[in-house]
């Protein structure tokens, strides 16, 4: 029962931590990216960040 009791808390943190993040492609997740390890990036967040992040802003100008 403990160990059910375990796995459904650690079930409850990652959903109450995914929940924080924001949006990917919004100007907090541009923030975000920029400050973390370009090592670190998937592919996927490379790409997203490229479209929304670099491209969106040179757009506006």
């Amino acid at each position: 029962m403990n160990k059910l009791a375990n796995t459904g808390f650690a079930v409850a943190l990652v959903t109450l931590l995914a929940a924080c993040a924001p949006e990917v492609g919004s100007e907090a997740w541009c923030e975000d990216m920029a400050e973390k390890p370009k090592g670190d990036w998937s592919v996927n967040e490379a790409a997203e960040y490229a479209k929304s992040c670099v491209f969106k802003s040179s757009n506006n100008n």
